[in-house]
């Protein structure tokens, strides 16, 4: 069995916030793949599903960014996981918009959710990092994460989501190099993709066959 939690905050206030990319996530799978309705447990939402030969349990914890590991640490005990069987989704400030990473332990880099999780469980458990981008200013980091993607943004946000539903039940069965290359089949198709039609040649239309017919033939065939 695998834990995917998807970090962000609870509410429509939040909803669409960079902050709450993991949520944004985790719902893409659930959608995608016929998880069971979300339901509250582990002060939390819950839904359970399969992704290729793995069971999958989707956790979004509630008790906002800061607390996050007291979701995940409920979720992990009552299933009997260890931190090798989680991997949490989150946003990434030190990645550009739209790129996906995996990372197998680590710090937590200031964020507060891992933080969280980190202070629960320890470090040792998968991590796929979302990129948000920087504001250029530490100072301006707090109201940007939570703050609504804009709109320029939603085309690549909704390339990268369906890259990681398309990549989940790899990442599900621990091939973390599938996973990422369903990712960046969306988020950075190959340049050639659009261009193999074009590069064939266009099709020759035969000539029409040669009129051995006489010019008396010719004009006698008009009058018929």
């Amino acid at each position: 069995m695998r834990l995917f939690v998807g970090l962000g905050n609870p509410g429509a206030k939040y909803a669409g916030n960079r902050h709450n990319i993991g949520f944004m996530a985790v719902d893409r799978i659930a959608a995608d793949h016929g998880f069971a309705p979300w339901r509250a447990k582990f002060l939390g939402q819950l839904a359970e599903g399969r992704l290729g030969r793995e069971k999958v349990v989707l956790l979004k914890p509630e008790t906002f960014m800061n607390r996050s590991g007291d979701s995940v640490q409920a979720a992990m005990q009552f299933f009997k996981l260890t931190p090798a069987d989680l991997t949490v989704f989150h946003d990434e400030l030190d990645l550009a918009p739209g790129k996906c990473r995996l990372k197998q332990g680590g710090g937590h880099a200031g964020h507060n959710g891992l933080r969280s999780i980190q202070s629960h469980i320890g470090p040792d458990f998968e991590r796929v990092r979302l990129g948000i981008g920087h504001p250029g200013h530490k100072d301006r980091v707090s109201a940007y994460v939570l703050s609504d993607f804009a709109k320029p943004e939603q085309e690549w946000l909704a390339d990268l989501l369906r890259g990681i539903s398309d990549g989940a039940a790899a990442l599900a069965e621990g091939d973390g190099a599938r996973f990422l290359n369903a990712v960046a089949l969306r988020t950075a198709p190959p340049r050639n993709a659009g261009r193999e039609a074009a590069a064939q040649p266009a099709p020759v239309a035969e000539p029409a066959p040669a009129d051995s017919r006489s010019a008396l033939q010719k004009l006698v065939d008009r009058f018929r």
